[in-house]
């Protein structure tokens, strides 16, 4: 083979390896993906289309036998009241979750923004820090602050002739589970809505600073509007946390008896599965919940995008 000859391969040879380089770094994440996330979709889906009869022995244990069912799982998940009626609890846990959350991450960003403010190291660790806490220890702690025989603050309130609240009874109980993740999920939000206010440029406050412009006017004007994109994010976030609420209710049930097993539809979908032993209509209110929480969110960015647009015509 000439020189020439061989120069040419190397070259296409070192175009080849080249072209296939970004597949190389892509497939770990590729198959993380097929494995932990594709596959257990498409085996859900599997599942929610089949059940469970017994036709008579020889047929498998007991004479049960894995059949089609088509539709079924999900016209029974949609009708079912235990799961509307979470449903509706979880709305109503949601529309204390997300308002206060969001609130309180927005107000802490703009505070340890503000550089006329102390110690803002120390208070963005602070802020941030129970989010690090696990949430079934994190529901455990609260859980024992809320339970009047051994709360330190019942004693407390009782020392000064105050009555104690009982926090797990009635519609008290709302928030107390809405204070565990919302003491939770706080640090995460405002870490991000943070972080998208230190990337505004300093010509910006500066030029509200010489029109004059008040600390308040500078954040309602100026900074809010700035980081709308990051606080979509986090509102998207919320969302979804919230329609998946698990951990709070299941560690604080064996505490009260107004937490039932079905109070949240992921409750549901556990006792189904794990002590109904029907786990074909666990997968099919499993998929319900999934499209429910996919078009909730879905209709959410479409509004966001929409707004954002009507504002850049606007401008």
């Amino acid at each position: 083979m000439s020189a020439r000859g061989a120069g040419t391969g190397a070259r296409r040879g070192r175009s080849t390896s080249a072209r296939a380089a970004p597949y190389g770094f892509l497939a770990p994440t590729a198959v993380l993906f097929l494995l932990f996330f594709a596959l257990p979709i498409g085996y859900a889906l599997y599942l929610s289309v089949r059940k469970v009869e017994i036709r008579g022995l020889g047929l498998g244990p007991d004479g049960r036998a894995e059949v089609w069912a088509g539709l079924a799982n999900y016209r029974r998940a949609l009708t079912d009241s235990e799961l509307l009626d979470g449903a509706l609890r979880v709305l109503g846990y949601g529309m204390i979750v997300v308002p206060v959350m969001m609130g309180l991450a927005l107000l802490f960003a703009l505070l340890l923004d503000d550089e006329r403010v102390r110690g803002r190291r120390f208070g963005r660790l602070t802020i941030f820090l129970p989010y690090a806490v696990p949430g079934v220890i994190a529901a455990l702690l609260w859980g024992f602050l809320y339970l009047p025989s051994v709360s330190p603050l019942t004693d407390a309130l009782e020392a000064v002739g105050l009555p104690a609240p009982d926090l797990l009874q009635g519609a008290p109980l709302y928030g107390a589970l809405a204070n565990i993740a919302i003491w939770g999920g706080t640090g995460f939000n405002m870490i991000v809505i943070y972080t998208a206010l230190r990337a505004i440029p300093a010509e910006v406050h500066e030029a509200a600073r010489l029109d004059g412009c008040t600390p308040w006017q500078t954040a309602l004007r100026i900074k809010i509007p700035m980081v709308l994109p990051s606080l979509v994010l986090t509102f998207f976030f919320s969302i979804i946390a919230t329609l998946q609420v698990f951990n709070e209710p299941t560690t604080l049930r064996p505490l009260t008896n107004n937490l039932s097993t079905t109070w949240s539809p992921l409750m549901k979908v556990y006792q189904d599965a794990f002590t109904g032993g029907d786990i074909h209509a666990a997968a099919a209110t499993a998929v319900v919940i999934a499209l429910v929480t996919l078009a909730l969110s879905f209709g959410f960015l479409r509004l966001a995008t929409a707004r954002n647009r009507r504002e850049e015509n606007a401008r």
